[in-house]
């Protein structure tokens, strides 16, 4: 695919009944590994996923441990880029890709899963937002600064979300799906199937 250069994706998180449903929804992808644990304990990654609210405001769940990772004016630039671009609030279905001053970890992608801390269970929300994710990487890579090639996202709404997490690993997976088999022609059939898997 022009412009995609991302070559793995790992699933990351400490719920072990989340990575059994990944294992599972995620099994025909032989580039996606699933890992039992927490981001801090991974050796390589160009991009981590903030599981994210539409306000920057990291001060709970994944987001306060990467604030707490990479520091507290990381908070800042994701807030300073929200109002600039979003006026002050990212939508879901949006995802941006920052800089974190981390030489080996170098990128976090900050993606809405909510609003605010809400649940989202009956929602399509974590598949718009995995899908927006892997677009903003494969934008990011055709800008032919420095590329990410290794992305690492927790579970996506099955926290504060609520989403039972054999439903979050579908959404996530048909996201992937459609973004390592893009389509070659739009027509209403491919729309109402794809709103059809989606639901």
């Amino acid at each position: 695919m022009s412009g995609n250069r991302l070559q793995k994706l790992i699933l990351v998180d400490p719920n072990g009944a989340l990575c059994v449903a990944w294992r599972e929804a995620f099994a025909a992808w032989a580039e996606v590994e699933v890992v039992s644990g927490y981001f801090e304990h991974l050796e390589a990654y160009d991009c981590l996923v903030s599981a994210a609210n539409s306000f920057g405001l990291m001060d709970g769940g994944v987001d306060l441990a990467i604030k707490r990772y990479f520091g507290a004016e990381l908070e800042v630039r994701v807030q300073t880029y929200i109002l600039e671009h979003y006026l002050g609030e990212q939508p879901v279905g949006t995802s941006f890709i920052i800089g974190t001053g981390h030489e080996r970890y170098p990128f976090v992608a900050h993606t809405p899963t909510m609003r605010v801390p809400m649940t989202i269970g009956r929602t399509d929300y974590v598949y718009v937002a995995m899908w927006a994710m892997l677009l903003a990487v494969r934008q990011h890579n055709l800008g032919g600064g420095r590329p990410i090639e290794v992305v690492a996202c927790p579970g996506l709404g099955t926290a504060t979300g609520g989403m039972e997490v054999t439903e979050a690993a579908r959404q996530m997976s048909l996201a992937y799906g459609h973004f390592r088999r893009p389509p070659t022609y739009i027509d209403w059939r491919y729309a109402d199937r794809r709103q059809g898997v989606v639901g």
